[in-house]
């Protein structure tokens, strides 16, 4: 569960990085809205790093959720 948490919060920086520029960054509620689709679909890749990770939550996108991909496209992802 601690490995899942990490991840998250590494997604949560990788998704943030996009929109660094314009003073955003990922909330907890950004990060919450994918949990359950990096468990699901990407826990192979979990220890791969965040790059890894987002690249397998856009490789899967017709199948996460629309919370997540809505976080996704909202960080030009």
């Amino acid at each position: 569960m601690r490995k899942i948490f990490l991840a998250i919060s590494l997604l949560s920086l990788t998704v943030s990085t996009g929109a660094f520029a314009q003073g955003r960054s990922g909330t907890p509620e950004e990060q919450a809205a994918c949990t359950r689709d990096v468990q699901k679909f990407c826990r192979a890749v979990i220890d791969q790093g965040d790059f890894t990770i987002l690249a397998c939550l856009k490789e899967n996108r017709s199948k996460i959720s629309a919370d997540c991909d809505k976080v996704l496209k909202t960080h030009n992802q």
